[in-house]
Formats: C-alpha cells, sequence, structure tokens
C-alpha cells in the first residue's frame, strides 16, 4: 500500500545515525566530543569552541518551561551569618565576620520531571543564592562532592543518558534502565560518582539532613589580589541521614512529595534548619601536591588531607509565598560572582559559566531574568541595558551604550569614583590550544575505591544491593559485563557480589569498547595509579553510632486506639519533646479518641491514612486500647514494617503483649525494641534513636532491605 503524503513528509525527516560521522548542526564534522578547547590541557577553557557553543546552546533550549535537569525543586528563604575572620584569604564582603546575608536556597532532584517523586535515587541540587551587599554570589552545588564527568562537552550525554530514554520516554526519575548504564559502562571517569549514587547517599532522609558540596575548586582572592583554591561544604546541624531503599519506593506510593512537605512543615512549625558552611583551602603553591588533580571534578579533596574549616551558618526561617514565582523563577548560575571569588580551570566549572547563563535566558523569556523579584541584587543593578523581552526597570535617557558623555559618563567603572569591582584573578596562562585532558586526570578508580572502603558493612551491603538492583533492570547483557568489569576496578569483592545477582563473572579486564573512548581522551590509559594518601576517610561514611546523633524533629508514630492512657501517652510524650522530637497520634480513626482516663483527644491521622515508612520511630501506649489494637491488621503493618526498615518502636507494659502477633519474636528483640518491662522505656527509646537505624538487623535476622 502507498504511504500518504503526511507519512512521506514524516519519513522524510527521519534520520539514522547508524555508520554516519559526528557533526555538528551545520554539517561539519567532529574529530573529539569528549573535551572543550582549552588553552593548554590543563588551561581555561576558551570561548571560540563553536563545537561546545553549539552542543550547549541546543542542549539548554530542549525543554520549556522546567529546567532540562533539576526541574523538581524546593525552595526556602533564609540568611546565612559569617561567623570567622578570614579577610586575610578573600576580600568578599560577607564572608567578613560577623556579617548577615539574605539567602534563597533550592533543592532538587536532578533527573525527575517536575512532577516526578521526591524520593527517586538520584543526585539533589543543594543551590545558595546569597543577595549580597557586592552583589549576587550563587553556589550552585549538589549533595554529592563529585561528578560524573570531567569536560563539559559530554555534559548533555550523562543527562540524556539518565533521562527517560527517547523511543518510549521511560524510566521516570530512575537511572535502572540501558542507556544510562551502556554509558557510564563506557566512561570509567564516573565510576567515583556512580559509587555516591549508589549508596545510601542517593536517597536522603531528609532535604534538612544532607550535605552540601560545591562540588568545584574555586578560589578565594584577597586585597592584594593573591590567590586560595578553596572547596565549599555545607554540614548539616541535624546530622546526615537516609531510608532505606525499599521504604524510598513506598514512601513515594504514599507521598510523592515527601521531602518538599517535610521542608515546608519543619520551617512552618518553627525547626528552622542549619547548616554550617565549611571550607577546605590550599595555597596555589600546594595545587600539585596531592597524588590527585584538585581541577579534576570527578575527584574529591580526603578532609583527613585538607580538614574543613567552619566559617558561617545559613538558617532557612521562610517558606516562599508563591512557589511560580520563587522556587521555579530563581535563575542560578555558578557564573555569578563577588570580588573575592573566583573560578578555576575545571573543565567542567568552565562550561557551567556558560550553560546555566544560557539556560536561564531561554527558560525565562529573555536576557531580563534578573530583573524577577526572586533574582533582583539587593544593592541595586546599573548598567545601558535597556531592551529585550520581559523589560520591567524603566531606565530614563537617551544613553544605553559606553563610554558617554550625554549621561556624564555614567554608570561609570568603580576605579574612577576609587571603588573597587570585581577584578579575575591574575593568573599566567600559556598554553596551545588543543582538545586534550591533562594525564592527572586519568586516574578513575582509586577514590572510587576510597569511597567503597570508608563504607560502613550496613553501607557496603546497601551499596551492592543498589547496584544488582539497577543493573538487573538493563537487559544487554554486554552493558552488564561492562560495568561489571569497572567495579572488578574498584574492588573485586563487590564486582562478585554484584555479579552473583546477575549471573555473572566479573572481568579482571576493562572491555576493549571502554578502553577504546577511554583512550580518546587518554591515549596512555590505562596509567599506573598514583599511591594514595589514604585508603578510607571516616566523612565518606553516613553511619551515627547508638546515641551519638540527635533526634530534633524527628516524627514519632505513638499507635492508639480508643481507651489509650493518657499518662502513658504524656510520658513518652514529654521525653521525645524535650528532645526536639515530634509525637504524632495515628488512631483507628480521625477525630476524637477517648483516654482511659477520661477525656479526648482530637487526632488528625488514621491506619488508613498514614504509613510507617513516613515515620522515624514508633511507640505503643498501655490501656484499653491494646484490645482493640490486637485485632487491627494495620496496627501490625506499621510495626512489622518499621521493624523491617530498622527503626525503634517502643512498648508500654501493657502494649507488650501484643509482640506475639508481629514478626518479633523473642529470638528478634533486640536493641532496637524497647520493653518497658526490661527497659528505662524513654530514655533507651531516645538513645536508640539517636543512632537513626538499627542497620545491624539487616544481617542478625537477614532481613532485606
Amino acid at each position: 500500500m502507498a504511504k500518504n503524503k503526511k507519512t512521506q513528509q514524516i519519513d522524510n525527516h527521519v534520520i539514522d545515525n547508524t555508520n554516519k560521522g559526528m557533526t555538528t548542526n551545520d554539517g561539519v564534522f567532529i574529530t573529539d566530543n569528549n573535551n572543550t578547547l582549552k588553552a593548554g590541557e590543563r588551561g581555561p577553557s576558551l570561548l571560540e569552541d563553536f563545537i561546545y557553543l553549539d552542543k550547549l546552546a541546543h542542549f539548554d533550549r530542549e525543554r520549556i518551561p522546567e529546567r532540562v535537569v533539576h526541574a523538581r525543586g524546593s525552595g526556602a528563604h533564609g540568611v546565612f551569618e559569617s561567623t570567622v575572620d578570614i579577610s586575610s584569604i578573600t576580600r568578599a564582603q560577607f564572608l567578613k565576620k560577623g556579617t548577615q546575608t539574605p539567602v534563597f536556597v533550592r533543592f532538587s532532584t536532578v533527573a525527575g520531571f517536575k512532577g516526578s517523586t521526591d524520593l527517586a535515587r538520584d543526585v539533589r541540587g543543594f543551590s545558595v543564592k546569597f543577595y549580597t551587599e557586592e552583589g549576587n554570589y550563587d553556589l550552585v552545588g549538589n549533595n554529592i562532592p563529585v561528578f560524573f564527568i570531567q569536560d563539559a562537552m559530554q555534559f548533555p550525554d550523562v543527562v540524556h543518558a539518565v533521562k527517560p530514554e527517547p523511543n518510549n520516554e521511560m524510566p521516570q526519575a530512575g537511572s535502572a534502565h540501558d542507556t544510562f548504564w551502556d554509558f557510564i559502562s563506557l566512561m570509567p571517569e564516573a565510576a567515583h560518582m556512580t559509587m555516591w549514587t549508589m549508596s545510601d547517599r542517593a536517597i536522603p532522609r531528609s532535604l534538612r539532613m544532607m550535605e552540601g558540596f560545591g562540588v568545584h575548586t574555586f578560589k578565594f582572592v584577597n586585597t592584594e589580589g593573591k590567590g586560595t583554591f578553596v572547596k565549599f561544604h555545607w554540614k548539616p546541624k541535624l546530622g546526615v541521614h537516609q531510608v532505606a531503599w525499599q521504604e524510598a519506593q513506598k514512601i513515594s506510593g504514599y507521598d510523592s512529595d515527601f521531602h518538599r512537605r517535610d521542608l515546608w512543615e519543619a520551617i512552618d512549625g518553627g525547626d528552622f534548619p542549619q547548616w554550617d558552611l565549611g571550607i577546605q583551602l590550599i595555597p596555589e603553591e600546594d595545587e600539585f601536591k596531592f597524588s590527585f588533580d584538585i581541577l579534576d571534578p570527578t575527584k574529591l579533596i580526603p578532609e583527613e588531607l585538607v580538614p574543613v574549616q567552619i566559617i558561617g551558618t545559613m538558617t532557612l526561617n521562610r517558606n516562599p509565598e508563591n512557589f511560580f514565582a520563587e522556587t521555579e523563577q530563581v535563575a542560578f548560575d555558578p557564573g555569578r560572582l563577588v570580588p573575592g571569588i573566583d573560578f578555576s580551570n575545571d573543565p567542567l566549572l568552565q562550561g557551567r559559566i556558560f550553560s546555566y547563563a544560557d539556560t536561564q535566558n531561554y527558560r525565562l523569556g529573555g536576557p531580563n531574568f534578573h530583573e524577577l523579584p526572586i533574582n533582583r541584587p539587593v544593592n541595586g543593578k546599573y548598567n545601558n541595558q535597556k531592551d529585550g523581552f520581559g523589560r520591567q526597570e524603566i531606565l530614563k535617557g537617551n544613553v544605553s551604550y559606553f563610554p558617554n558623555s550625554l549621561g556624564n559618563g555614567c554608570p561609570y567603572h568603580a576605579m574612577l569614583k576609587g571603588e573597587k569591582g570585581f577584578e579575575s584573578h591574575a593568573e599566567k596562562v600559556d598554553g596551545k590550544k588543543i582538545r586534550n585532558r591533562s594525564q592527572s586526570f586519568a586516574d578513575h578508580f582509586t577514590q572510587a575505591r576510597l569511597f567503597f572502603n570508608s563504607q560502613s558493612d550496613s553501607e557496603k551491603n546497601h551499596l551492592i544491593s543498589a547496584l544488582s538492583f539497577e543493573l538487573s533492570k538493563v537487559k544487554s547483557e554486554d552493558v552488564r559485563r561492562r560495568e561489571l568489569a569497572i567495579l572488578n576496578q574498584i574492588d573485586s569483592t563487590l564486582a562478585k557480589k554484584v555479579g552473583d545477582h546477575l549471573g555473572l563473572k566479573p572481568s579482571t579486564n576493562l572491555d576493549d569498547l571502554t578502553l577504546q573512548f577511554a583512550r580518546q581522551n587518554h591515549p596512555e590509559y590505562p596509567i599506573k595509579a598514583p599511591k594514595p594518601e589514604i585508603e578510607k576517610s571516616a566523612a565518606l561514611s553516613m553511619e551515627v553510632k547508638l546515641g551519638e546523633g540527635n533526634i530534633r524533629t524527628r516524627k514519632v508514630a505513638f499507635l492508639i486506639a480508643d481507651g489509650v492512657s493518657k499518662s502513658s501517652i504524656d510520658k513518652m510524650k514529654n521525653g521525645l519533646e524535650e528532645e526536639g522530637a515530634k509525637a504524632v497520634l495515628i488512631a483507628t480513626k480521625v477525630g476524637p479518641v477517648k483516654f482511659k482516663e477520661g477525656g479526648e483527644a482530637l487526632v488528625q491521622f488514621s491506619y488508613l491514612t498514614e504509613a510507617s515508612v513516613c515515620y522515624d520511630a514508633f511507640y505503643t501506649p498501655e490501656g484499653d486500647s491494646i484490645s482493640i489494637l490486637k485485632n487491627e491488621p494495620d496496627y501490625y503493618q506499621f510495626i512489622n514494617e518499621g521493624y523491617r526498615h530498622c527503626k525503634a518502636l517502643a512498648f508500654a507494659k501493657g502494649a507488650e503483649e501484643l509482640l506475639q502477633n508481629t514478626y518479633i519474636k523473642d529470638d528478634k528483640v533486640d536493641k532496637g525494641v524497647i520493653l518497658e518491662s526490661k527497659n528505662n522505656l524513654v530514655e533507651d527509646f531516645i538513645q536508640v534513636m539517636k543512632g537513626h537505624r538499627i542497620w545491624e538487623r539487616e544481617q542478625d535476622r537477614k532481613i532485606p532491605v
């Protein structure tokens, strides 16, 4: 049957890349699609790189109106206070001791669309806009200190690989599919970041309980023009905590806004989240001191080598008034600097300087996005730019150029009035124009091994389970084998255990195709890895020892029914609230619940509307309610699932008999199951909760993650 005209028109536009050489959008053949054009192997990227600009300009315009990446976000206002004098190393005024600076923070997932779940296994964006008296400064980072790629040229590729596959738009907000692991298995440089994303770091308990990192190496510049390399860290006051993978999947079903709701309710209730801002400082003369390259964004600087110095505290204290106007329209850009802070020659950072500004110009309708209220600098803006889409400010006069005399030379250069504006750090650059990478970027497995070695036994098991889950979703056996070979370079036991789940034996050698692509960047690859300074780093583990943490803002489900003892509730509730935790009454129905002693409480949550995965611990008070709970299946669902997810459970004396109908038999009662007849009920319950989870329960009781 002949095709109709419409079908023929479509067919004329179908492109098959098979056996075709790669070109730009203008048909120019590309010899290197992995590296930006730089002045020397470790030099800055050059603006004349039309291949990179063409690629990134297309990438930045692939979605309207939501962000291509970091589409799903949550935001809040706050204040940053500098607490340490570091004026000798930076002239940034907002870092002057005692200075308070308004901020707006946006947390986000990376891979999912705006409507995706908060609980996806994913990197989390952690971006802070400082409204300083010298202009806006954006610290645009993640909750993971490294990235998948070393050069910005491949940023569109890693995002395309992790996004839903283009032929069927699946899966949403997930990396467990062929295209992501196909890309990763051909990119040994991604090994370190892969370990982080497959770890518990990728499924935080709360946005308030995750670290933030600037990822790249930046520079501080002091008043004399001396530069110092710097890494930025955000350390949460509440500690760093996670949820189990199976738990995360269930939370997505019960409340896909779990993180967003948690942040909003905490601020709304006066439990303002806080982070300490820490810095790692590396003198310019120590740039080549380490076994790794500090300009390589796939590497971190272990805190044992360069301790993190705390210089200030950020407090989030106000929710947005309008989500779209603030959280959605806020525009972050790592190229927004203030005097005293500058870039390094990290090739991924160099590319982001273009990409983010270009994205915001497109996404927010033109070059005047900075006039939106959420993006306006507090000290005003003054230049000769008048026109463009979305212009809001009305600039007087007939001058729109510089220099001028008709406008009295205004706005003037800062130096003309004795003021000191932004000055780039004076760094000598000398190199050939090349597309290449420094040999110092070629060690891809040492820090991946450092991360794995630094994990606790439970964290290692979770990581193995995550890799097994993800690779089990990959249909291509070739891709599975390639990735197993990469894992084998990191740790043979890790690779073997993952391989056992896949029915495959890991190869000791990297796949030929992987080597082919790696050698495009490093012709001598694989190199002999330099000897690392350390084999383990305590800062890379999230494990909290029993009783060493805190339980502020943790939600404890009080499982009750009519006839519950008020005194039994109050005894535990008072103890928890003294520690900053929250008691939430959950009953067989919403509405009034009668106390054994007389009177009643108005309950807003029931077993029908709530789920155990949304709570941190569980308490069953005594009272006549026990006879009702004994025949309540949903009560046992809370207890059994809470136990399975390694959470703390407490039972008043009269409630202990309910254990007979749960999964928790006498031989499974551990330190996380607090019985009033055997323990100091309140104190021991709080002490166990401070350890976050009883992860050893997974091994001792063989409870799956």
